[in-house]
């Protein structure tokens, strides 16, 4: 049996309560966890649950999004 492979973008946040997790392309699929690698193994268990649920025909329009990520560093700016 062959399987198919996708790249599948997740955004994790850390908050006081744990880490929080979701899938920009698939809406909906997030999860919630107290360590990195129990909210890496939640969102493994949550993508392929939703991807069983697409067709083809839908995982190919979901996954063919482009997502742009962006880091930017703000320096306050102080009021005299």
């Amino acid at each position: 049996m062959v399987e198919d492979s996708y790249k599948i973008n997740v955004v994790i946040e850390k908050d006081e309560y744990g880490y929080y997790a979701y899938c920009p392309q698939l809406e909906g699929c997030q999860t919630q966890g107290d360590t990195i690698e129990e909210i890496k193994n939640n969102m493994t268990e949550a993508i392929e649950l939703y991807l069983s649920t697409l067709s083809d025909e839908e995982k190919k329009e979901r996954l063919s999004q482009e997502i742009i990520t962006m880091t930017q560093v703000l320096n306050a700016i102080e009021n005299n």
